[in-house]
């Protein structure tokens, strides 16, 4: 180990990172130059990677979970040879560069993740970590592990406060992921001050109580942490966290270890001192040490042979073991590719059942075909009819099974889930009540953000959950998933429409999707000759009623029903007129159709009303009125499901009254 090499890294480190955010005049230079000495260590050391080739499929992954020190890694990035070069480096935080002011992953060569929300990046690397065991899991074989590498995390005190956080360290725990390792870079500073102010307890303690294994060791002692990385190693049923003391902003000689240092730039007048003290010649900005790109160079080759090596070894397994190589080719299907294999269960008119139970028979189908289908519950499978039947639990001893098991973690369950779908060849899914979204929206906001493939399979979607009362009622929350840019939502009305709104989900792989599914039984409908290619679009005329109907009533999955039953009793009842029923599986996906398609579909010159109940957030721009809008903006009440929508005037009966009240 070349401590002299790894010295002029940190201090290449602190000097990049101290002149882009003085340069951007934004930025926290606290963490990058209290973690210089680690990070030379890790991207020189420890890490197994190649940043000529920065998507190799058997790299270790490293996360910065405190996201907002991003300059220590895109200063990593840059020195150790990814593709970031010191141009972009000086334009941090600026429009359009490759270095924003939070690390994003797929704008930034190096990045795995997309981190600055404080904890998902640690939560995201358990899903990293478990889909490492269970791909090593389906593929290894004894003399060939092609599939062997390590997940590491750097973490801070903030991450360390996030609720999210416990719950993603105590499902790793449980779960044993022995090649995750976490630092915790243990400051103890935060944005206010001493971290004494809000956050006193033993984190030591509590992540032993995890199930983790805990060390400690100096931020500045490379042995040391090379040490404990080796500890880490050693211990292959438990997590590990190293616990880093640090100092906040190290070099800096009046704000170092202070909380100004952490989120602003050092000003002219410390930057200087900081220099003069470090020995960074004030007249070269940006100034990088030579003995450290020699380093790196150095390194280069190192690298580049390790990868070659495991392609001779990947050669050589495929040939050896064809059926798993297969495997890996059919793993790297997470899309449209094997949808014709799929055998769907099959419906009629007048059959009924669940939303949730025609979605968990569709999942079943396509589990058996696409081997890359993982996922599950938190604590609600049996609720969520999310159980891959016919295969294993995923657990310490059972690493390939496919049945996840998060218990009552919504919110790192959907961390963990955008972990897995970020570590590739696996499609995730999770699932919970609708209304608990609400603890996974951070988490579901990223994964649209990411343009991840994750699938939210959300059940009890309506005040028909009934007796559970007002607190399992969703209102607001369609509404609020169908706001997030990127996130399509699909609310499907029967079995049928559970199929094709699967088929949309497996189609989508540039961004995640809700599935809005029933508690109640609901009536399989008639639909017209080659509804699905409309369906496809977002919406498709389930009921005609005539090309100039008097009133198109756009409704959405346990609605429909009631929607297509008011239209017929209206007609009989008024002789003459014409009701159209328009499905609307997808409102995002119809919206962004044509126009002139949408026309035909939703007819302009109709008296158009939304059969939605739930929030009327969204749907204003369909209708001339408010009175027009069959939807729900209070929370609702304890009771029987029919008797809840009877109290709220949500029934078939009150929609037929309200479509007369029109004419």
């Amino acid at each position: 180990m070349n401590t002299k090499a790894l010295d002029a890294v940190a201090l290449s480190i602190r000097s990049l990172s101290m002149d882009a955010i003085e340069a951007a005049k934004s930025g926290h230079p606290g963490l990058p130059m209290g973690m210089a000495e680690f990070g030379a260590l890790l991207f020189g050391e420890i890490l197994t990677h190649n940043p000529q080739d920065p998507a190799w499929m058997n790299r270790d992954r490293f996360v910065l979970s405190a996201g907002h020190g991003s300059m220590f890694l895109y200063s990593l990035l840059h020195l150790s040879g990814y593709d970031l070069p010191l141009s972009e480096v000086k334009r941090f935080r600026q429009v359009g560069s490759l270095t924003p002011g939070h690390p994003e992953f797929g704008h930034t060569a190096g990045v795995e993740t997309t981190t600055g929300p404080l904890g998902q990046g640690l939560a995201n690397a358990v899903g990293f970590a478990l889909g490492e065991r269970h791909l090593a899991a389906r593929l290894n074989t004894p003399e060939f592990p092609v599939i062997d590498h390590y997940t590491y995390v750097l973490a801070g005190d903030g991450c360390m406060m996030e609720g999210l956080t416990s719950e993603a360290a105590s499902f790793a725990g449980h779960q044993g992921l022995g090649k995750l390792i976490v630092f915790y870079d243990s400051n103890r500073i935060s944005i206010e001050g001493s971290t004494d102010l809000a956050f006193t307890e033993d984190v030591a303690g509590r992540y032993r109580a995890f199930g983790w294994q805990v060390l400690e060791v100096s931020a500045y002692d490379y042995q040391g942490m090379r040490d404990a990385v080796h500890q880490a190693k050693s211990q292959d049923s438990q997590p590990s966290l190293i616990i880093l003391t640090s100092t906040i902003g190290k070099g800096a000689p009046t704000k170092a270890g202070t909380a100004g240092i952490h989120g602003a730039p050092l000003g002219a007048e410390e930057l200087s001192a900081t220099k003069k003290a470090l020995g960074i010649p004030e007249d070269h900005p940006f100034f990088i040490h030579p003995e450290a790109l020699a380093y790196f160079k150095e390194k280069a080759s190192g690298w580049a042979q390790a990868q070659n090596a495991w392609n001779a070894q990947l050669a050589a397994w495929k040939k050896a073991h064809p059926e798993n190589a297969a495997l890996l080719e059919q793993l790297g299907k997470r899309g449209p590719e094997l949808l014709d294999q799929v055998e769907w269960p099959a419906y009629k008119p007048g059959d009924t059942g669940a939303t949730r139970s025609t979605s968990g028979k569709a999942l079943n189908a396509l589990a058996k075909v696409y081997p890359g289908i993982i996922g599950g519950s938190a604590d609600l499978a049996p609720s969520n009819n999310t159980n891959l039947q016919g295969f294993p639990d995923m657990d310490g001893s059972n690493p390939g099974g496919r049945n996840l098991h998060f218990g009552v973690r919504e919110h790192a369950m959907g961390a963990i889930s955008n972990g897995l779908a970020l570590y590739g060849n696996l499609r995730p899914f999770c699932a919970t009540f609708l209304v608990f979204t609400d603890y996974m929206r951070p988490a579901m906001r990223l994964a649209a953000l990411m343009k991840l493939p994750v699938i939210y399979i959300m059940t009890h979607d309506s005040i028909f959950v009934g007796e559970d009362g007002p607190t399992h009622q969703p209102v607001e929350h369609l509404a609020v998933a169908r706001a997030i840019p990127n996130m399509v939502v699909l609310r499907p009305g029967d079995g049928d429409e559970s199929n094709l709104a699967w088929i949309m989900a497996m189609e989508r792989t540039n961004g995640p999707v809700v599935l809005s599914l029933t508690r109640q039984n609901l009536p399989v409908y008639e639909k017209p000759a080659g509804w699905e290619q409309d369906a496809l679009r977002g919406a498709y005329i389930l009921y005609r009623g005539s090309d100039n109907p008097d009133i198109c009533l756009v409704a959405t999955g346990s609605e429909v029903h009631i929607a297509l039953d008011a239209a017929k009793r209206y007609e009989s009842a008024n002789p003459g007129k014409t009701v159209r029923v328009v499905s609307m599986i997808s409102r995002e996906l119809f919206l962004s159709q044509d126009k002139t398609w949408r026309r035909a579909t939703v007819p302009p010159k109709s008296r158009v009303m939304v059969v939605e109940i739930a929030s009327s957030l969204g749907w204003e721009g369909f209708v001339q009125d408010r009175a027009d809008l069959f939807t729900l903006d209070s929370f609702g009440i304890s009771g029987p499901g029919s008797e809840v929508a009877e109290h709220f005037g949500l029934d078939v009966h009150s929609l037929v009254r309200r479509m007369e009240d029109l004419s």
